[in-house]
């Protein structure tokens, strides 16, 4: 097993050290090291309610306050947490590519805060608050927010800058990390089970582009058999890489 562990890894060494343009996908795994809960294991129910009866529309609308609570909540778990080592592990790679391009399910801002630049965020971001009214967005990262629900300027509700169940995805976001992992010279997917779709669907786009797909997971997920799949945690072995 340490052996055929050691080849993996320094077949994977090799393929990054040769990349000039490098794509990657970070999931919930790579936050957890950080000490933020993963969405549907957030402390399991929250009040009775299921994450998922909460982040919708229709949830914001019925009752914009208990979303907020639920919101607020998890900012305050988040703004504990700090970047771990894979997160700055990746930004030393980002600084030694020709091109690097960052797509990422995570919506805490640890990638960010870590020192990563060209990232796409797939699913929005925890600390901006978008304006259903007039559209307007703003970063806020207060800790408890003093009013909930918050308003805009214009007197409208603000809500979550995050991409809630049956929205799409921020425009261009998917295009834009599709294309960065046909052209990349390899794609690495951290920590993320590849179950949520479309996000999951750039490990099928590199590997019909010849694109070698490297995978850092603890479990397995439906591309392990197909990929360099290396089991572990993130946070140990994507510094060994460098």
């Amino acid at each position: 097993m340490c052996a055929v562990a050691n080849d993996a890894m320094e077949r994977a060494r090799a393929i990054v050290s040769r990349a000039s343009a490098l794509a990657v996908l970070t999931g919930s795994g790579i936050s957890a090291e950080s000490g933020v809960p993963t969405f549907r294991g957030a402390g399991g129910l929250w009040r009775t309610f299921r994450p998922e009866d909460l982040a919708t529309t229709q949830a914001f609308e019925r009752d914009p306050k208990l979303v907020w609570e639920w919101y607020d909540w998890r900012r305050g778990l988040v703004a504990a947490a700090q970047p771990n080592p894979a997160h700055h592990a990746l930004v030393t790679l980002e600084r030694r590519c020709r091109e690097f391009t960052l797509a990422t399910q995570n919506v805490d801002g640890l990638h960010a805060l870590a020192g990563s630049r060209n990232l796409i965020l797939l699913h929005g971001d925890l600390w901006t608050l978008r304006c259903v009214t007039c559209g307007a967005k703003r970063e806020d990262r207060r800790v408890p927010l003093p009013v909930l629900p918050p308003r805009c300027v214009c007197g409208g509700l603000l809500r979550p800058g995050v991409v809630w169940f049956g929205e799409s995805l921020p425009e261009g976001a998917i295009e834009r990390a599709s294309a960065a992992a046909a052209n990349a010279d390899a794609l690495l997917m951290i920590g993320t089970s590849a179950a949520v779709w479309p996000a999951a669907g750039l490990g099928e786009v590199a590997l019909d582009a010849g694109v070698p797909v490297i995978e850092i997971n603890p479990e397995p997920t439906v591309y392990s058999d197909h990929v360099l799949s290396l089991a572990g945690r993130a946070g140990e072995l994507l510094p060994r890489l460098l």
